[in-house]
């Protein structure tokens, strides 16, 4: 009972986050195709192969937004993959509907190959999650580490693309560890609820960290609010 429970819940997940995978006509499909374009263009002089996905909070929907992300961009032909680098409350194997058994920890710890933990998705050619795997004693470490660096540069020269999701800014230091050794940083905010120095905060920390920040993403703005600008500056 309790796994079908369990099981449920998982299926309630995923069916509300991948937007894009369940209506790609929909307005905030088209929104993040305009985010897609965003960034393109934002990095159009410099090589984009890495990119963090990040907030200054909890709760502001950083997961569900890398994850429609991932989508967007393999739907545009790119070959991407999606590593759920948050390794002390993963949920992109609940929103991308994959195992979560062996995954990112078990690779930079050489507990699992990576080709055994890397999971196409069922639905969209092009597109590969790395799940995080065991939640370790030491997540920030295991980021830091050489054996991290490698397994970047390793998967830089397999995929197109390749996006990370990682902890709060404000919560840990993860995502301005992983922030300095990628190409880029989105940081996503949630509309009317983060507080502005809070907001200030991480950026700085991010600053400070040599992050290179390309670009915020306003995210639970609602669909009368939106116009041709208001959802990515």
């Amino acid at each position: 009972m309790k796994k079908q429970k369990m099981k449920r819940s998982e299926a309630k997940v995923q069916k509300k986050g991948l937007i894009t995978v369940l209506n790609p006509s929909a307005v905030i499909s088209e929104q993040y195709r305009m985010v897609r374009t965003n960034i393109q263009f934002s990095m159009i002089d410099k090589s984009l192969k890495t990119l963090v996905c990040t907030s200054a909070t909890a709760g502001e929907g950083k997961s569900t937004t890398v994850a429609n992300l991932a989508v967007t961009f393999a739907k545009q032909g790119q070959k991407v993959l999606l590593v759920d680098a948050d390794l002390r409350k993963p949920v992109l194997h609940k929103i991308m509907g994959v195992n979560n058994e062996f995954g990112l920890t078990h690779v930079i710890t050489k507990m699992a190959a990576l080709k055994a933990t890397l999971a196409p998705h069922h639905k969209i050619d092009n597109l590969s999650i790395l799940p995080a795997g065991a939640i370790p004693p030491n997540p920030s470490e295991l980021l830091a580490s050489k054996r991290m660096e490698a397994l970047i540069e390793d998967l830089s020269m397999r995929f197109d693309l390749i996006l990370f999701d990682t902890p709060p800014v404000l919560a840990v230091a993860d995502a301005r560890i992983l922030g300095s050794l990628c190409d880029a940083t989105l940081l996503v905010l949630k509309a009317r609820e983060v507080e502005r120095k809070k907001l200030l905060k991480a950026k700085e920390l991010l600053d400070h960290a040599n992050v290179n920040v390309i670009g915020t993403i306003l995210n639970g703005v609602h669909p009368k609010e939106l116009s041709h600008t208001g959802y990515y500056q």
